[in-house]
């Protein structure tokens, strides 16, 4: 799963990256935990342009009556997407890219302990996941609302836990967003463990309302019997 990340990069840099125009309202940068319910920047494509867009990390089903009508939806399992009712649609007709620098995932130590780690890409480039969007309407209120898809780990994360974000390379970006026809499917897959690295950081990330570079620090921490950082270089 994917229930936090990181974004540092400003909204001219992205738009920059993505050739999207940038909304006016885009959430200010850096953050170093973003949590669902959050507005979020995120890219769709309408009418042969790209825009960059506020959107709340929290999908809404068209029958919710209200945000709290039903399960926070901020991930859709790839294996699923297209079948489940909540997201059918969208998966085909509204994907965006939600600009990330990193996530972070937590592992149980063997005494039941939640332990944080920082997942990021080994280049440094801003990762971009794979997201779908939905416009709802109820209880007197517009909202933009998106969910980040997931897919099985890969075999860098594995050991620390059994999901990840979909995470797409550049050149994948025009058949996820439909500028490049139909078979964006096929994109949904666990992303090269050789583009991440990932290291244990502290627990302060555990509450959400922590805030700061430091929580992304690697961590020089006593042995709990899990495996080392991977991909680090």
């Amino acid at each position: 799963m994917c229930g936090r990340f990181v974004i540092t990069h400003p909204a001219a840099a992205l738009a920059a990256l993505f050739e999207a125009v940038p909304a006016n309202d885009l959430p200010a940068v850096p953050r170093y935990n973003v949590c669902p319910t959050q507005r979020v920047a995120a890219v769709t494509a309408a009418d042969g342009a790209r825009r960059l867009v506020v959107l709340r990390w929290g999908f809404l089903p068209a029958w919710y009556k209200a945000p709290g009508d039903g399960p926070l939806l901020v991930n859709a399992r790839a294996e699923t997407v297209a079948a489940r009712p909540a997201f059918r649609t969208a998966a085909r007709e509204r994907r965006c890219l939600i600009p990330a620098d990193g996530f972070y995932e937590w592992q149980k130590a063997a005494g039941g302990e939640r332990l944080p780690w920082f997942v990021t890409r080994r280049d440094g480039a801003p990762m971009a996941f794979g997201g779908l969007w939905q416009a709802w309407e109820g209880a007197g209120e517009r909202l933009l609302a998106c969910a980040i898809v997931t897919t099985p780990a890969n075999a860098a994360l594995a050991p620390v836990h059994d999901r990840m974000p979909l995470i797409l390379e550049p050149a994948d970006w025009p058949l996820w967003l439909g500028e490049a026809g139909h078979g964006a499917a096929r994109l949904m897959r666990p992303a090269d463990p050789e583009r991440v690295a990932l290291w244990r950081v502290g627990t302060a990330v555990n509450s959400s309302r922590a805030e700061g570079p430091d929580l992304v620090a690697p961590l020089a921490a006593p042995d709990h019997g899990l495996p080392p950082p991977c991909g680090r270089s």
